[in-house]
């Protein structure tokens, strides 16, 4: 069948046309609703971007909220967001996914490049209690952008229960604490802004 990703974005004050991303997936898998993989990190996007209306916070750049579809069959929903984004010339200047669960946020994960431009976040990420930039991948729907050289970023929780749940009848609401949830939604929301405020250093002030 046709399906769609949802899409919402707070436009940008000065660089409109730059596009910070944040999302997750849509879909579940069959065993169970899915709270944990991934309407956590659907609810981390939307809360973040709520946030920051709310506080009557307007970004130098636009943060672009994507929640992906079919990404428990192959990404589709990344991949096409990614197509069309592509022919559309739009600049995109840092993409995020959480993807790993609702438990507390640690930080964030990138290549070694990546993290290597963004060291100027470090301290706001910090202040969020997700201040940890551990080296590694991307998630599977922003995967699609950084291959089209986008710096793509993976929220990080703490991870010891997260296999309890994943892809299992196990996850259901009730598994996930609500204060947790939060706690990632917020640094999502200081991820999102600082992004769009300071950018992504160029390639030739870290060498």
């Amino acid at each position: 069948v046709q399906a769609r990703n949802v899409i919402a974005e707070i436009r940008g004050r000065d660089l409109p046309e730059e596009y910070v991303v944040v999302g997750g997936h849509l879909d579940s898998w069959d065993l169970g609703p899915g709270p944990h993989a991934d309407g956590a990190g659907v609810m981390h996007s939307i809360e973040a971007l709520r946030a920051l209306k709310a506080l009557g916070l307007r970004p130098k750049r636009t943060i672009r909220l994507v929640l992906f579809m079919s990404e428990e069959v192959g990404g589709v929903g990344g991949k096409e967001y990614a197509l069309q984004a592509k022919a559309n010339h739009e600049q995109h200047v840092a993409a995020l996914e959480s993807d790993r669960g609702g438990f507390a946020p640690v930080g964030f994960s990138a290549s070694s490049a990546t993290l290597a431009r963004v060291a100027a976040w470090k301290p706001h990420l910090s202040a969020a209690g997700a201040g940890k930039l551990f080296v590694g991948g991307t998630g599977t729907d922003t995967q699609w952008l950084e291959e089209q050289g986008v710096p793509s970023f993976e929220l990080i929780p703490e991870s010891r229960h997260y296999f309890d749940y994943h892809h299992s009848a196990s996850d259901r609401l009730e598994t996930v604490d609500p204060e947790q949830l939060k706690a990632g939604a917020a640094a999502v929301a200081v991820f999102a802004y600082v992004a769009a405020e300071l950018g992504v250093a160029p390639v030739s002030s870290v060498r």
